[in-house]
């Protein structure tokens, strides 16, 4: 896809997206989000903060057990670890509350923050190692031929020609993240969960759209700005070729 047809398939995003806006309003589901806006913000901020945290903890614990499980001494251990890390989108995302709730036998920000972590492991460590292990062989003998050493192989050719993989695994991983801190709210971990649900309770249309809406607007944003982070880390050719 060439950036001219990236650029008309966000146009047409954006359009779509600013037509369901004013359907909403014309419904008058937006009614609780314009009337307490403040209410909607605090809850946005302790989504973004859950997200932000637990995003960062999966990305660096994903980055260092994919690279670790992709080097020779420990690859036999890729199966076993990557098993492992699955069960955190195997075990469904409420039943993962209620153990972690079991085991650390408290509500609040810490239950919540484990969990989205588990949850977001997977495509980052499953990514990174697959994608290290994709590397061209030849590009690996090419530097060990000129003196490098292992870690300079590393960081010089195989994280590199790595990136479009592992990139994606982040991408795919952080909004995944965005949608599953919903459900933080039911174990005491707040977030926009805490509308969606009180409009399902009530059945109060308008309560649920202002929290489904800014969680929708969150995973589109998150995944856009790595799109666009994408586009200036990763190099043209490794991204032609993912």
């Amino acid at each position: 896809m060439n950036r001219r047809t990236d650029r008309l398939a966000a146009w047409a995003g954006a359009a779509v997206a600013v037509l369901l806006l004013w359907a909403a309003y014309a419904a008058g589901l937006l009614g609780y989000l314009l009337t307490e806006p403040g209410e909607v913000l605090r809850l946005l901020g302790q989504h973004v903060v859950l997200v932000l945290t637990s995003g960062a903890t999966a990305v660096t614990l994903g980055l260092g057990l994919g690279i670790a499980i992709s080097r020779a001494p420990l690859r036999r251990l890729a199966y076993p670890v990557i098993a492992g890390v699955s069960l955190g989108q195997t075990v469904p995302s409420l039943a993962l509350l209620a153990l972690i709730f079991a085991l650390v036998r408290t509500i609040g920000f810490f239950p919540a923050y484990l969990a989205l972590t588990l949850v977001t492991l997977l495509p980052i460590v499953r990514n990174t190692y697959q994608g290290l292990l994709g590397v061209d062989r030849d590009i690996l003998e090419a530097g060990r031929g000129m003196g490098m050493s292992a870690r300079q192989i590393l960081w010089r050719l195989e994280l590199p020609n790595a990136l479009g993989a592992i990139f994606a695994g982040i991408r795919t991983a952080l909004v995944i993240n965005v949608g599953s801190a919903a459900l933080a709210f039911l174990i005491g971990g707040g977030g926009l969960g805490d509308l969606i649900f009180s409009g399902i309770d009530t059945r109060r249309n308008d309560i649920l759209i202002a929290g489904a809406l800014p969680t929708v607007i969150l995973a589109l944003a998150v995944d856009w700005l790595l799109g666009r982070l994408e586009r200036v880390v990763v190099s043209r050719g490794i991204r032609a070729d993912g």
